[in-house]
């Protein structure tokens, strides 16, 4: 398994500067006025059209890079893609640790090894939806994206197959979770409206 989950960092992080377009890409043109409209106005779409999306917690991830008050729609939605994938990644790393650290019982140390696969193949979906979303195929992205969201709810449903067993991911689940959602919500919205 940590040879799997190795394998597929290293030949991501090989691959994941050919997703960068061109810097004459008009598709992920950069703003000319620094504001906070275009986050705040998409995160507040987004909340009014789902009840399981967080506004707070878009507009804190979203803010976190000082490159979001200078992108347009596109730019954001790939953001929200990278934040998913430095998550998803982080998490992975966060995992492993914890099963060698050999303080988890048999059925809980199971669980995070599921986890760990579940998360691996996040990565790799996501590094699939950044692809697709840059080739302008949505549909594909959705779908990409999509499997990342079941995925962070399937790691937390691992746990909770044995009643009062603790979730040491709830964090992590819950933000890869909601920052797939923001990804989704973006490239539907620039689904909508295209360049």
């Amino acid at each position: 398994m940590r040879h799997f989950c190795i394998c597929i960092s290293i030949s991501i992080s090989l691959l994941f500067p050919l997703l960068i377009p061109p810097t004459n890409s008009t598709f992920l043109m950069i703003k000319q006025h620094s504001d906070d409209t275009l986050v705040n106005s998409t995160c507040k779409q987004c909340a009014d059209i789902s009840t399981i999306f967080d506004y707070n917690f878009c507009i804190t991830s979203l803010q976190t890079d000082p490159l979001s008050h200078h992108l347009n729609l596109p730019g954001l939605a790939v953001l929200a893609m990278e934040l998913a994938y430095e998550n998803a990644t982080s998490t992975v790393k966060t995992i492993e640790k914890m099963i060698g650290s050999k303080e988890f019982d048999p059925f809980a140390t199971e669980c995070l090894r599921d986890c760990l696969e579940l998360y691996a193949n996040s990565v790799s979906k996501i590094v699939m939806a950044i692809g697709a979303f840059l080739k302008e195929q949505f549909g594909a992205a959705t779908v990409f994206l999509s499997v990342v969201v079941e995925e962070t709810m399937s790691c937390e449903a691992e746990f909770r197959q044995k009643k009062g067993e603790a979730t040491p991911l709830v964090k992590e689940n819950y933000d890869l979770f909601e920052l797939s959602i923001i990804g989704l919500c973006i490239i539907n919205l620039v689904s909508l409206y295209p360049s």
